[in-house]
């Protein structure tokens, strides 16, 4: 029994690093996950072009759905996944990477109207927890990624505040370093938990692009990066953040003023990208 799904990538309104809330929103960049199911015990996985990566997280999703649904003809399976986001970039490729081996999974038993889409993105958050991978549990991330659009999230409790269907062009930066979310110095996010607070309430009334852009600022004092980037992207568009934990940057707005700061982020070394939102969240194919 063989099953596929593809889930988007996302980036960050509200860092959940400082509070416990998170504000995220799906973008149309791609984690395709296939999964076969066997009759055999144990789960194995492997990535695309990473064969040394850490496979933990998509087996531990497998190994998830199997328990809950799976029965003596399902005990046992294989993971593969693709991707066009960069691992460790800040563009939740964790998140996209987990909602996508669930769906996968779950199409592959045929049992993907057991579950509401906002229980697989917990189902993938749990294994994420259980695999370490992430320190705020990803809530935030993961309901963007599975759900579309921008959602407003608790990750303390998993629950999902709002989400709405946005439609803007994006501009993505990453550069060439990684940075592994589970490494960063959460002390020091928590000491801006005012300002979080303050972005937390934006993105609650709707002003997502203020949001971000406050987030960003925190963020990188917090995280230690240069804000050059930001001031680059506030002289053109209202919405510009640090994604997660970096080390990308992302931009929203008027595609014509996006085409502007990417000529600055152009000059910086590593891959820009202009994409869009994406609304539909998590799919099978």
């Amino acid at each position: 029994m063989e099953g596929k799904a593809v889930a988007p990538a996302a980036g960050t309104v509200l860092n959940a690093l400082a509070t416990g809330r998170g504000s995220a929103f799906a973008i149309d960049e791609y984690t395709t996950a296939t999964v076969e199911v066997t009759t055999e015990t144990g789960v194995t996985g492997a990535i695309d072009g990473a064969p040394e990566a850490d496979t933990r997280l998509i087996e531990r999703c497998v190994e998830y759905v199997i328990d809950a649904h799976g029965d003596q003809d399902a005990s046992g399976g294989h993971v593969y996944t693709e991707s066009e986001v960069p691992m460790a970039s800040g563009l939740k490729s964790s998140s996209a990477a987990a909602n996508a081996t669930v769906m996968a999974t779950l199409d592959a038993l045929d049992a993907t109207d057991q579950m509401s889409r906002a229980d697989m993105a917990r189902l993938g958050v749990m294994a994420a927890r259980d695999a370490g991978v992430t320190i705020t549990g990803a809530f935030d991330d993961a309901s963007a990624s599975m759900l579309g659009g921008v959602t407003v999230t608790d990750n303390e409790t998993d629950d999902l505040l709002s989400r709405e269907a946005v439609e803007w062009d994006v501009l993505v930066w990453s550069p060439p370093e990684q940075s592994f979310s589970a490494d960063a110095d959460v002390e020091r996010c928590k000491q801006i938990a005012p300002m979080a607070r303050l972005v937390e309430d934006l993105a609650l009334d709707g002003e997502y692009q203020r949001a971000m852009t406050v987030n960003g600022l925190a963020f990188c004092a917090a995280l230690g990066y240069d804000t050059d980037p930001l001031v680059e992207g506030m002289a053109a568009v209202d919405g510009v953040s640090l994604s997660g934990t970096g080390p990308s940057f992302t931009a929203v707005g008027d595609r014509e003023a996006l085409e502007t700061v990417k000529t600055y982020w152009d000059r910086r070394d590593g891959e820009t990208l202009l994409t869009t939102t994406q609304t539909a969240g998590t799919q099978t194919v």
